[in-house]
């Protein structure tokens, strides 16, 4: 890419840029605005976004980013870099998964010009950083009271994506379809190659989730030919899953959890079991087939019919569990590079 203009900023080699890209004024007349990072290379290569916050309450995303910006690996760089550090403005404000208008980003892409302010903000953030890519990592966490195992979802029947999502180099992968609406779609459709990443919980950081994601997105570099190869670099062979399912609550009451993220489980044991106020047993949350937990409820409070363990299938399950604590052992003691 020769030309690169990005909110009306020309993009030079060999230089980095803070841009604000505006979006509509709060009720108040206060300017709301996309904070952008640009980091071009002196020399040519790819060029990738990485994303956060399109759900304005995954807030993980935005520590990932940060510390991804001020990793010295980018000095190195060849290509161009465009960090969004949070896409949903407004649900970073008020700490909420979607816009004022209670619409769901990730459901409004590309966008439209005269659309509702969801699809306003959509078509700004895909028109401007999006469209200008040739790969993309979103990065996004369970909702509120719910934390995902950390975890790549793409669309692995193109090649080009799964080594991507293999390079990232956390133990589960997990191939899922597009989605109506969401960034992910928008991008296949304009030939851009995209992984979402899955880590943590609404509105609280996570260390684990957050060195995997920096390490992750590094490898990504790497793989990509933005950043120089690392000769005593470990690579892992991550785990694909290729169906998971929720397991729900068959009654309402007050939860003991037995099982936690990244453990594997058997068909027909016990995962949780629900009580009532006095203590006693209602019923038990029990699994239906063996595989491993990648996603779990973590209120000690259900509602009957309520999701509260996400599991998925692997031909392997338990090389998984192992490489699923290793993975949370060596990120507790070192830091990405």
């Amino acid at each position: 890419m020769t030309d690169l203009i990005i909110g009306n900023q020309q993009i030079e080699k060999g230089k980095t840029y803070k841009i604000q890209l505006p979006l509509i004024s709060l009720y108040t007349s206060s300017d709301t605005q996309i904070p952008v990072y640009v980091c071009r290379g002196k020399k040519d290569g790819p060029t990738m976004f990485v994303s956060a916050a399109i759900h304005g309450d995954e807030l993980n995303g935005i520590e990932i980013i940060s510390r991804l910006i001020k990793s010295k690996v980018l000095k190195n760089i060849k290509g161009t870099l465009i960090c969004v550090p949070f896409v949903n403005a407004y649900g970073v404000l008020n700490q909420s998964r979607y816009l004022p208008d209670r619409r769901d980003l990730n459901r409004s892409f590309p966008g439209t010009e005269r659309g509702s302010l969801a699809s306003r903000v959509a078509r700004e953030f895909f028109h401007e950083i999006v469209c200008k890519c040739d790969y993309g990592i979103d990065l996004h966490t369970g909702a509120i009271h719910r934390s995902n195992l950390p975890q790549i979802r793409a669309v692995l029947r193109d090649e080009e994506t799964l080594l991507m999502a293999k390079a990232f180099n956390v133990p589960v992968i997990l191939n899922t379809d597009l989605l109506d609406g969401s960034l992910r779609e928008a991008a296949v459709e304009e030939g851009i190659k995209i992984l979402l990443y899955e880590a943590g919980e609404a509105l609280r950081f996570d260390e684990v989730s957050i060195k995997a994601g920096v390490r992750g997105i590094i490898n990504v570099m790497r793989h990509i030919q933005m950043l120089p190869q690392r000769k005593s670099a470990r690579k892992a062979s991550p785990y694909i899953a290729n169906e998971s399912h929720w397991i729900r609550a068959p009654e309402s009451g007050f939860v003991s959890h037995h099982k936690q993220l990244g453990d594997k489980v058997s068909e027909n044991d016990i995962l949780a079991s629900i009580k009532d106020p006095y203590g006693e047993i209602e019923a038990q949350i029990v699994a239906r087939e063996t595989g491993i937990i990648i996603g779990k409820q973590n209120i000690p409070l259900v509602l009957e019919g309520e999701a509260v363990y996400h599991v998925a299938t692997f031909n392997k399950p338990d090389m998984v569990n192992r490489d699923v604590e290793k993975m949370g052992e060596e990120l507790a003691e070192n830091n990405p590079r």
